[in-house]
């Protein structure tokens, strides 16, 4: 007589860990000023110093220089100022934007005399992050520093203004301040800007943010354009910077011809750009990565004259899982010469942690173990910049591995080690197939 199924005991299936909630973006609660008003998306007075600065600069129609950062946020926060600047009446041929080599940064002296050579007298400088420094150029000249990566006060060059987010939290994208502030500047900002804005916010804050308080009402702008545009336009944007060939300028041209998300859909040189990082991602995505001796740090190595570390550090955040883990470190030996490029991110499972894991201090903290006291000189300026949340660094091969030894990468402590445990606590199998077929001989 045959069972019917339903008498068949399945085996019961392991219950799924449920994901751990992560609060709202927009929820992080604000700093109040004396009235009770939350200041965001920064201080008053570097608002109102910013909207002066830039007013001043479109009436004195002198030559301007615009210095973007090569990634979504950076380069709409170049667009959203240069649309301004124009229709605020300095004409577009006073305007020009410098794209910063590979590797480089603003306070690189090659970078600086390349600015210099534009012979600007304002500059302003887009969510570059920043140090304290000499002033951007040698030459007399105005510069005002747009950003909101982590930074101290006196953390800007010599010379310079300044307006940051960093320190009022939710902290909002370099795209959502300049847009913020040249919103209230002409009245045609919000209709030829208002997607800029978007694409950049969703660049560095993801497509799933929510446009609630205090961030701004999008609703409008997103039925004109729709998200799923937008968000198409920021991966083809972010993509020339990410080739072996890092062709910054084909996605500033393609961006500032733009009317809207949907011609950068069509751009052929943006499209082959994409192809390629897409490509070199899923060869790289799948290295198998080596934790530190305490679990809370998870690496992967990789090498490749692309930049998709950032890339993998975002996607392996969304997937690996683990109660002590706190950070995904991707390091990319091939991107530059005789340097590690890392990214690091928090991964999903952490992101409610309280207190909330700083990646900055996490990476300082390191350093400070370093058997030899100069390891965090040697590792330089570009070491453990960026946000809270997602930081890394361009170091020197030999002071990456340094980090690596401190970390005791790949060398879990005994108890730690999952296999070893379950190895000795599970109890021996008596009712053997060679038990069974002893007796039965014996017999």
């Amino acid at each position: 007589m045959k069972r019917s199924a339903s008498s068949i005991s399945k085996p019961t299936s392991r219950a799924k860990k449920p994901r751990p909630e992560v609060p709202e973006y927009h929820l992080t609660p604000s700093i109040k000023d004396e009235s009770g008003e939350a200041i965001w998306p920064a201080p008053r007075e570097q608002i109102e110093l910013a909207r002066k600065f830039i007013l001043e600069c479109a009436l004195a129609k002198r030559k301007t220089l615009i210095v973007p950062d090569k990634d979504a946020d950076g380069l709409t926060s170049g667009a959203i100022l240069q649309k301004t600047l124009v229709l605020l009446g300095l004409e577009p041929d006073l305007i020009s934007a410098h794209l910063l080599q590979k590797g480089s940064n603003i306070h690189d002296e090659k970078e600086r005399v390349a600015m210099a050579a534009h012979e600007p007298e304002y500059v302003f400088v887009l969510d570059q992050g920043s140090r304290k420094s000499p002033p951007v150029i040698d030459s007399p000249h105005k510069a005002l520093v747009i950003d909101h990566h982590w930074a101290l006060e006196d953390d800007f060059p010599e010379g310079s203004e300044h307006v940051t987010a960093c320190n009022s939290p939710p902290v909002a994208t370099s795209s959502l301040l300049t847009y913020h502030i040249c919103n209230e500047l002409h009245e045609q900002v919000h209709s030829s800007c208002d997607w800029l804005c978007a694409m950049g916010t969703h660049g560095d804050l993801g497509n799933t943010l929510k446009w609630e308080p205090p961030f701004p009402d999008m609703k409008a702008t997103f039925k004109m354009y729709t998200k799923k545009a937008v968000n198409e336009a920021v991966s083809l944007i972010n993509a020339p910077r990410r080739t072996a060939t890092y062709d910054v300028p084909a996605a500033w041209v393609a961006l500032t011809a733009a009317g809207s998300p949907s011609d950068l859909l069509k751009n052929q040189s943006l499209l082959a750009a994409r192809a390629e990082v897409n490509a070199e991602v899923e060869r790289c995505t799948h290295t198998a990565p080596k934790f530190s001796g305490d679990g809370k740090i998870a690496v992967f190595r990789i090498n490749s004259a692309a930049q998709i570390h950032p890339v993998i550090a975002t996607r392996w955040a969304g997937h690996l899982q683990s109660p002590k883990l706190d950070v995904i470190l991707v390091a990319n030996e091939g991107y530059l010469p005789e340097m590690v490029n890392f990214s690091c991110r928090i991964p999903r499972s952490a992101r409610a942690k309280d207190p909330p894991v700083n990646i900055i201090e996490v990476l300082n903290g390191i350093a400070a173990k370093a058997p030899n006291p100069t390891l965090r000189e040697r590792l330089g300026e570009s070491f453990a910049r960026g946000h809270k949340e997602a930081s890394g660094g361009i170091v020197p091969k030999a002071e990456f591995e340094e980090l690596m030894e401190i970390l005791e990468i790949g060398k879990k402590s005994e108890g730690d080690s999952p296999k070893k445990t379950k190895k000795d606590t599970a109890p021996k199998q008596s009712n053997t197939l060679m038990n069974y077929f002893g007796k039965k001989a014996a017999a």
